[in-house]
């Protein structure tokens, strides 16, 4: 059965046809670990449930912005499966599919159609979902929507009633990794965990064998683990932009020391050069946040424009920031970028873009 289950992701890609009916089965926009273990097991499940369903899960972003989700790249690895078998948004044209009446969606982790799928209201054929119910699909599909931790949790339940021997190995790691995640390792104190996310949890792991403490230390670990990221992907992995008055501004949060970040890679202003060019911005920040040991805070500024950058800077570096600047002698071309020590621990992402606002403005 472990060995089923990785068949039927080998054979994703051969079964896309644009000929006979097809059920996709996606999770939200925001493509995380619970959105897309929870599709890519409930079309599994569909599949071993149905052969005349034809399910195919869909990773609802693109394939280069999945290395980004560090915890699911893990988790998918060590559930044996290889990346390169799993459908992304540009391998197949719903667009397509839906003109020829083709096709049917299965929401897992939203209830609402995402900005991208909302030609495909009339489609929506199910939904398992775990947040608030918008009430926004056609009458008289299946839903199963409830304030669970995860999505997964319901996806679980499906196999335990139904495909408990599937359990044993990759299936059985997928489901227990998000619901841990999710749920902050079942711990009750987070706010997160439910008694469905306990009772299908603690059914996996008897089944499974697995190990909750390790598998979820791992997770948590992976999740802010950025390593193996160069530094375009480091703006991009957890980013923001606004439009300020006549300024578009960008913020990326990034997870290492400014001076780990430079030691990885000298060339750090050509990546934010060329991510405020595609981004089209005016200003672009990287605000550094880390704990080793202490949480500290770091600030990244790059702007091309000399006044807009002297003002911006000048602007900075008199406010409640606390800014004092880093050598960069090791670095290239600095001259559009500047490098700061954050003293005042408070003023996070959410807290500089009013303050940027106003200034802008």
């Amino acid at each position: 059965m472990n060995n089923d289950f990785l068949s039927y992701l080998k054979g994703l890609k051969n079964s896309i046809s644009y000929e006979s009916p097809m059920t996709v089965v996606v999770g939200n926009e925001a493509a995380d670990l619970d959105s897309m273990a929870s599709a890519v097991m409930y079309a599994y499940y569909l599949s071993e449930k149905d052969d005349s369903v034809n399910p195919l899960p869909l990773i609802n972003i693109p394939r280069a912005d999945f290395k980004l989700r560090t915890e699911a790249v893990f988790l998918f690895e060590d559930a044996g499966v290889d990346i390169a078998d799993l459908i992304f948004a540009e391998d197949i044209d719903l667009a397509e599919l839906n003109a020829k009446n083709l096709l049917s969606l299965i929401l897992v982790d939203h209830n609402k159609l995402s900005s991208a799928h909302t030609d495909f209201q009339k489609t929506i054929t199910g939904i398992l979902d775990h947040h608030a119910d918008e009430k926004n699909y056609p009458d008289g599909i299946y839903t199963d929507i409830r304030p669970v931790g995860s999505a997964a949790t319901i996806v679980g339940e499906f196999f335990l009633k139904n495909q408990r021997e599937v359990i044993e190995g990759p299936v059985g790691i997928l489901l227990l990794g998000t619901i841990l995640l999710d749920t902050v390792n079942l711990d009750p104190e987070a706010g997160r965990v439910t008694d469905d996310d306990l009772k299908i949890a603690n059914q996996i792991i008897e089944i499974s064998k697995l190990d909750k403490d390790a598998l979820f230390n791992k997770l948590q670990f992976e999740k802010f683990n950025v390593s193996s990221l160069g530094s375009y992907d480091l703006l991009r992995k957890d980013y923001k932009e606004w439009n300020m008055g006549a300024v578009k501004c960008g913020i990326g949060s990034v997870l290492l020391p400014v001076e780990q970040w430079m030691s990885n890679d000298p060339d750090i202003v050509i990546a934010c050069d060329r991510y405020l060019k595609e981004r089209e911005l005016n200003v672009l920040f990287a605000m550094n946040a880390f704990t080793n040991p202490e949480f500290t805070r770091q600030i990244v500024v790059y702007i091309p424009d000399d006044k807009l950058r002297k003002d911006t800077l000048k602007f900075l570096e008199s406010s409640d920031l606390g800014l004092k600047e880093i050598d960069v002698s090791s670095l290239k071309y600095v001259n559009n970028c500047a490098f700061y020590n954050q003293a005042n621990l408070g003023i996070s992402r959410k807290k500089l873009q009013p303050i940027l606002k106003d200034f802008f403005e």
